[in-house]
């Protein structure tokens, strides 16, 4: 067996989100990006596929760089098309894949690589417009309207607030078991207003790792403060809080991207990926 890491992107719109929901070999009645993915590389490779990925984005959520692993027999790089060069996957993957799945790069794992433990930080950005004729249609699918106008200085300072190591609860959907402690490395809101494009809004988020609806949760909660329906020091108030907070809307799939997975070096891949199974909780 050999790993491979693939390197892709999509557009999330028409996507119940990445996460496959039925077992291997099971027909799928949701589509999903994981279910398209595996798919086609198990037809290419005359194989049983499965993804591990860095950032399960959640339904209509887009991502312009994601990482994923599968382990697969070696035997099945052999093929003639192939030659044992998985490079080669790229081109073939092109004419199965439908436009809006893309796989740039596929690459043996280095020793130790788990796409989704071994990575140190994830990078996603939030586009979002207040202007009263919505988003330019060119890009529509990946911009996310918001009713009311909105104070960017208000909303960065909302924004500082959270940066750093805190338990996130109120701003998660909780899943059984896991932890919602995460270290919020960078937290920055921009605007990008243009002739073409007014009152529009980026929103640039990274941490070593989030949990269910965070980011979404994170964006809501300064936009809120932004438009004023709620008060400054509203969102840092909400990190005593150990359950998800119903005050904290959560914003629109669309405008949320995942551009990015950071990896440390080879050598330390393992010892990351070892030490991030672990769960983590604030005394630690």
């Amino acid at each position: 067996m050999v790993r491979l890491r693939l390197d892709l992107s999509y557009d999330g719109t028409d996507f119940h989100g990445w996460a496959s929901q039925v077992r291997p070999g099971e027909e799928e009645s949701l589509r999903t990006v994981q279910g398209t993915l595996e798919r086609v590389l198990s037809l290419v490779l005359r194989c049983a596929v499965r993804l591990i990925v860095a950032g399960r984005t959640d339904a209509g959520v887009h991502a312009a760089w994601q990482v994923a692993h599968c382990d697969v027999p070696l035997s099945s790089l052999e093929q003639r098309s192939i030659g044992g060069d998985p490079s080669k996957l790229v081109r073939r993957l092109a004419r199965l894949l439908p436009e809006d799945v893309r796989v740039h790069g596929v690459s043996f794992a280095p020793e130790g690589f788990d796409a989704r433990f071994s990575a140190l930080r994830r990078n996603y950005v939030y586009r979002v417009t207040t202007s009263p004729r919505g988003a330019l249609p060119t890009r529509a699918r990946d911009t996310a309207v918001w009713p009311k106008p909105v104070d960017i200085q208000l909303m960065q300072d909302s924004a500082s607030d959270l940066l750093g190591l805190h338990d996130f609860a109120a701003f998660c959907r909780p899943r059984p078991g896991a932890s919602t402690v995460r270290d919020l490395q960078a937290f920055r809101w921009l605007d990008i207003s243009t002739d073409i494009e007014p009152e529009l809004y980026e929103a640039r988020v990274t941490a070593d790792a989030f949990c269910w609806s965070m980011v979404r949760s994170l964006v809501g909660a300064c936009l809120v403060v932004g438009e004023g329906r709620r008060e400054a020091g509203f969102a840092l108030g909400l990190l005593g809080e150990r359950s998800r907070s119903s005050l904290v809307p959560v914003a629109p799939a669309k405008g949320l991207s995942l551009v990015g997975v950071d990896y440390p070096s080879p050598e330390l891949l393992a010892s990351r990926a070892m030490k991030t199974r672990n769960m983590r909780t604030l005394e630690d």
